[in-house]
């Protein structure tokens, strides 16, 4: 007998904020199937507010705020069981990060999590990243945000190291990242893979996933270091508007993918990786797993 049951993950970031409601179908004996039902992304950029200025401002409070009861009514109709809100850089570093969190609390009764880099990087970590892949060798996960990115090494399927850096698309282009923090990346990396004779790179987020439908790939297959160096030259031949009007870009892509894909390239770059997946897995298919974990284990029964 099948049980069907649906998670909600809000994803907070820098960039924008987004709902992933997800089904769960479970069967006893076998690993449970887990389908994203519905997406729903707003771009409110909270970064701009918070690196610039240090707040949120009253006008994207208000915003997030009617996202959270957008989003709260959604996962309503969609009988979600059980939600989670994580925030990650923007809100981390806002000097009234936690003082929204009390209003959207109040005002919407969703309570955000305001996670760190390093649990960020676990509840990524928690998702069947590996499974996907279905290999052994070594791997970098690099999860580029607007706030900042998220660098994991594994092999063999096991998690060996992590770091996150205020590294991020919306700092890049506010001009607020030095030389200096690039090259603490680029040690970090060169000191975290150059054991490893042959790593290649797993790419998340938004991004990643524009260049790689862009590239019309089959599913699964990684894109090369060659195709990314030269899609990186062609972006910035265009400007802004080129990039909206001729690549068909949204507007609140079409300025951040250049700094994103200067990341992804530099990362490959550093670790010597000639290839990077993109499966298309995040912090909110995290939050789903976490979530289904936490219940699964609620719903063991010990017996004495």
């Amino acid at each position: 007998m099948l049980k069907i049951e649906k998670y909600g993950a809000i994803d907070i970031g820098t960039n924008a904020i987004r709902l992933l409601i997800a089904t769960v179908i479970k069967k006893a004996g076998v690993p449970p199937q887990i389908k994203k039902t519905s997406l729903v992304r707003v771009p409110i950029r909270l970064g701009v507010d918070v690196f610039l200025k240090g707040e949120i401002s009253e006008s994207n409070y208000k915003r997030m705020r009617d996202a959270m009861n957008a989003f709260s009514l959604l996962m309503k109709t969609h009988y979600v069981k059980r939600f989670r809100a994580c925030a990650t850089s923007a809100m981390r570093e806002a000097k009234n990060g936690k003082s929204i969190r009390k209003s959207i609390l109040k005002e919407t009764g969703i309570n955000i999590q305001i996670i760190s880099g390093t649990d960020e990087a676990a509840i990524i970590a928690s998702t069947d990243l590996m499974d996907l892949l279905n290999t052994n060798n070594a791997f970098l996960y690099v999860d580029v945000g607007g706030g900042s990115t998220e660098f994991t090494v594994f092999s063999n399927k096991q998690t060996i190291v992590s770091k996150s850096f205020k590294l991020g698309t919306v700092r890049i282009l506010n001009e607020q990242v030095g030389e200096s923090t690039w090259d603490n990346v680029k040690k970090w990396i060169k000191k975290n893979t150059k054991n490893y004779e042959k790593i290649s790179l797993i790419g998340s987020g938004g991004n990643i996933n524009s260049i790689y439908k862009n590239s019309r790939e089959k599913s699964g297959k990684p894109l090369t270091y060659f195709y990314l160096s030269e899609y990186y030259k062609k972006l910035k031949s265009y400007n802004y508007e080129q990039r909206i009007f001729n690549l068909k870009m949204n507007p609140d892509r079409a300025d951040v993918i250049v700094p994103a894909a200067k990341i992804y390239l530099s990362s490959m770059k550093w670790s010597k990786a000639k290839d990077i997946y993109v499966p298309k897995i995040g912090l909110s298919d995290g939050i789903i797993k976490t979530l289904y974990n936490e219940q699964a284990a609620k719903d063991i029964e010990v017996v004495f």
